[in-house]
């Protein structure tokens, strides 16, 4: 009696099972990004957007697996970063996290993902480090790095005549590699760092260390900063009258919001390096223009398409293989060329640097422009090989195999 209720028991909870079938599991994506400081413009709910839209774009499911997105503010601090992507990694079941402005928050996630074999995707973060001593087999970085930024500007401005520089430099790792970057770059081609100055983040007067810029002579101020501290230091030049009297100021990092926020009455004929373009072509105008439609009109950053390609390129590679686990997923990724609006047939580097084209870009006049985002004229294409970060060849022990 007992063995005939055993089988029933057993028959009937495998037709329970036949009936009620487990849920499908799922791929969660996480973007990690700045939601209300000095990088919400450039990243922020439109680095969500764009991770959202990938998703819509791509379907329902990857590799079988349902796909659920969730993202956070990490408050632009390193130990909240670091919080958070223990928390999402270790108890949420995500298992990639997309974004992460801060190069330093970049660098703390990086390790953490790293230790857990996990994916990380930065398109925020700038350091070079991230693909260079830093590196990790689950490491991406997506859209742009220091090197890539700097090659562009610095060289376009010092091979125009700028040949003496000073910089204002962040004081943090994204600013020290961007300096760092740029001075590499100015003195291959002929020229020569005179000084340097370091301000602290989201600085409020910029005064001080212009008349330190004015002092030293220098031809060029480059300003190897971002966001607010970008916007307020060349306003202020503006404001002392640099270019006036004979100094130029190279914005090393700049993003169409950026510009926007300036405009072009103070921005016009500077000269930016980017990934991306609203309006460089008939694919990247008809991805933007469905963008800005739900983004209050405003156009996308190179940020945020870069998170849209990330986020597709991830869920080709499940899709692909039928996995999560991050180490089958990331080597998936390096195998498959990154080919979308952004890019043809990149090829991603064992350091996990997306080897891509950029684009040197000059700020439209005024009269120039032809309507509202009608920012940039394109003064030439930067070919992948040139925008390539040093650190990968230097200091990724991953990139032995490359050599």
């Amino acid at each position: 009696m007992t063995s005939h209720r055993t089988f029933c028991a057993a028959l009937m909870a495998a037709a329970a099972s036949f009936a009620m079938p487990a849920a499908a599991e799922t791929v969660k994506i996480g973007v990690m990004t700045d939601l209300s400081g000095p990088d919400s413009d450039m990243a922020g709910s439109g680095s969500i957007l764009a991770a959202q839209m990938a998703i819509e774009d791509f379907g329902d499911k990857a590799g079988g697996f349902d796909i659920e997105l969730v993202s956070a503010d990490h408050q632009r601090k390193p130990d909240v970063a670091a919080a958070l992507a223990l928390r999402w990694y270790d108890n949420e079941g995500v298992d990639v996290i997309l974004d992460v402005p801060l190069s330093s928050a970049g660098l703390a996630v990086q390790e953490i993902a790293r230790e857990r074999g996990k994916v990380a995707i930065f398109s925020t973060s700038a350091t070079s480090d991230l693909t260079g001593k830093a590196c990790s087999p689950t490491g991406f970085h997506w859209t742009y790095d220091t090197t890539a930024v700097s090659h562009g500007t610095a060289t376009a401005v010092t091979q125009n005549g700028g040949d003496t520089w000073f910089f204002l430099t962040s004081d943090y790792a994204f600013g020290h590699a961007l300096e760092a970057d740029s001075s590499k770059v100015i003195e291959e081609n002929g020229g020569k760092v005179l000084g340097a100055v370091r301000h602290p983040v989201q600085n409020p007067d910029f005064s001080s260390f212009l008349l330190q810029a004015q002092a030293s002579g220098a031809k060029v101020v480059g300003l190897a900063n971002s966001a607010s501290d970008l916007t307020a230091s060349v306003r202020q030049a503006n404001e002392f009258g640099l270019q006036q009297s004979g100094q130029n100021v190279a914005a090393l990092l700049a993003f169409i919001t950026d510009i926007h926020s300036l405009g072009l009455d103070i921005a016009q004929g500077t000269y930016l390096t980017e990934s991306f373009y609203w309006n460089l072509n008939d694919e990247t105008r008809e991805w933007s223009a469905r963008f800005a439609a739900r983004h209050g009109g405003v156009q996308p950053t190179m940020i945020q398409a870069g998170i849209y390609s990330a986020t597709q390129h991830y869920l080709k590679a499940i899709d692909a293989i039928g996995s999560r686990e991050g180490l089958a997923v990331s080597n998936k990724m390096k195998e498959i060329p990154v080919d979308d609006f952004m890019t043809d047939n990149a090829e991603i580097w064992p350091s996990g640097w997306v080897n891509r084209d950029f684009y040197l870009f000059q700020v439209k006049s005024p009269e120039e422009s032809e309507g509202p985002w009608d920012y940039y004229k394109l003064v030439r294409r930067i070919p992948a090989q040139d925008a390539k970060p040093l650190g990968s060849d230097d200091a990724c022990s991953l990139m032995t195999a490359k050599k």
